[in-house]
């Protein structure tokens, strides 16, 4: 049910998520509901505020250049503008548009920014921007309706903005980028805004956290400019958090022992690749399962040296019914390989299929339809290359519209899919999407999908519901990377066995403050 990710206190919280289509028509009904140029005056408000938190000094000894486009978002710049020279900042601003040619509430908050003193530069004189020691740059440029790549003097003045070593505070979303996907309007050809902040207007938008959006948007705030709960529609994308999983951190009974939280068996491990399966099988040891077994398709090792608890098996004689599998780390594509995978497909069991069993799956259309059919439905952990062969499609189509690709596999498989990247997208075949808020690029290094594999067999080994498992396993996995850059380990060269005991931190630290 999609109600029930809503959190206790409404349907529309700071975690929601609203496409474009709806943040339009919920901006057109508190225009009916408000009068004329409130809601423009409210997000200029906003923004202001916004500027004068991150600004690095006083408003009185700060110069500021705010860059007002054609539109409302130029409106709303306009109206910061007007905000921040009553503070006692130095505004300027560069207006790209004809006066006269302004929407009506952009008019009227020119008007405003020149009764409280704002300068305005002529459009010619944009090239010397650069050349002034700025405070602060606004881009209040485009928002979200922007649907071609910025040329011309476009390009040239976003060029200049992005050389600056002052903040930049978008308004919305940065100029140029797409705020559904991510993508920067143009694809590789196309440029868009570097904010090191961004203050997104009524709800907050998926491209500011997935995609190539978090190098543009820097840190996003959301304004949701008082506008009643009414005007918005019950959500269907959240940005993750642990409200959405917490029913499930519970604490463990005195009275347990290892039966209570499940056995997990990895199956993987082909010549050359071993370290896969056993990257998985410690996460799922540290994030509580009761036993762990690491199934190789053959030559299984004695033991894992360095985790002796983990019970290394030959794959085949592993019983798939009685534990939790994760199937495809190391597995390679030999026919053992798919012999293996065609097995757990067939088994009463929860089901992470990862790496390799996803190349064989895109292989083999009629596992794939087995895959949709299982009673247990399955969980996915694709990587884009993984999920572009999934879907048949290249990767950059992939990586053009995340959400969709992932809800696209969700909806064909019947599955609860992990699209991997810059803000993971978990997805499920009812529509519902989650955009992940944790991790870093410390994360881009072999194993650390292995990792995440293991923490969702744990979870679910220990009766957590797959969507929930899913949720928490990519939010646990993001936050130790998080924590282990903030204490100095990477984000260059930190390795996923080092994520292992941080997740366990982490995931103890959530079950403390419960």
């Amino acid at each position: 049910m999609l109600g029930t990710l809503a959190p206790a206190n409404g349907q529309h919280t700071m975690s929601a998520i609203y496409p474009v289509a709806e943040i339009r028509s919920i901006e057109q009904a508190a225009l009916r509901a408000l009068p004329p140029y409130s809601l423009m005056q409210r997000a200029g408000q906003a923004a202001a505020q916004a500027a004068l938190r991150i600004l690095p000094g006083p408003p009185h000894t700060s110069a500021i250049l705010v860059l007002a486009g054609p539109g409302n978002n130029g409106g709303d710049a306009l109206e910061a503008g007007a905000g921040l020279a009553k503070a006692g900042a130095e505004v300027v601003v560069l207006l790209k548009a004809v006066p006269s040619q302004l929407p009506a509430d952009a008019a009227q908050a020119l008007a405003r920014a020149q009764r409280h003193g704002v300068h305005l530069m002529p459009p010619e004189q944009f090239a010397e921007i650069d050349s002034s020691q700025w405070s602060l740059v606004v881009d209040g440029l485009f928002g979200i309706g922007l649907s071609r790549p910025l040329d011309g003097d476009w390009r040239s003045l976003v060029q200049a903005v992005n050389t600056m070593a002052c903040p930049v505070l978008a308004l919305d979303l940065p100029s140029g980028l797409d705020a559904d996907t991510g993508a920067v309007v143009g694809g590789a050809a196309g440029i868009a805004v570097k904010a090191s902040h961004t203050v997104t207007f009524i709800a907050d938008k998926a491209g500011l956290h997935t995609g190539d959006g978090p190098d543009y948007a820097g840190k996003v705030e959301v304004a949701t400019l008082a506008i009643a709960d009414s005007h918005f529609p019950a959500p269907h994308m959240w940005l993750s958090q642990p409200a959405l999983f917490s029913e499930y951190l519970r604490p463990r009974r005195r009275n347990s022992h290892k039966g209570s939280f499940g056995d997990v068996a990895v199956i993987g491990g082909a010549a050359g690749m071993a370290g896969a399966p056993i990257l998985a099988a410690r996460a799922a040891a540290k994030c509580g399962a009761g036993r762990v077994f690491v199934g190789f398709p053959e030559n299984p090792p004695a033991y894992d040296s360095a985790q002796p608890e983990l019970m290394c098996r030959h794959a085949a004689d592993l019983d798939f019914s009685s534990a939790v599998l994760v199937v495809g780390p190391g597995l390679g594509l030999a026919d053992t390989a798919l012999d293996l995978l065609t097995r757990a497909l067939d088994a009463l069991s929860w089901l992470v299929l990862d790496a390799d069993a996803l190349n064989l799956l895109a292989r083999q259309p009629q596992l794939q339809a087995r895959a949709a059919q299982r009673q247990h439905a399955v969980l996915m952990t694709p990587h884009p290359l993984e999920a572009a062969r999934l879907l048949g499609v290249s990767t950059s189509e992939v990586q053009a519209d995340r959400v969709a690709a992932a809800r696209t596999l969700a909806s064909r498989f019947n599955a609860v899919v992990v699209l991997k990247g810059a803000g993971s997208i978990i997805a499920r075949a009812d529509g519902a999407a989650v955009v992940n808020s944790t991790g870093n690029p410390a994360l881009a290094t072999a194993g650390s999908g292995d990792v995440l594999s293991g923490i969702c067999g744990a979870l679910l080994a220990q009766g957590w519901p797959q969507w929930e498992a899913a949720l928490a396993a990519v939010w646990l996995h993001g936050r130790a990377a998080d924590q282990l850059v903030a204490q100095g380990i990477g984000p260059v060269g930190l390795t996923a066995s080092e994520l292992i005991p941080e997740v366990r931190l982490v995931l103890n630290q959530l079950l403390q403050e419960r």
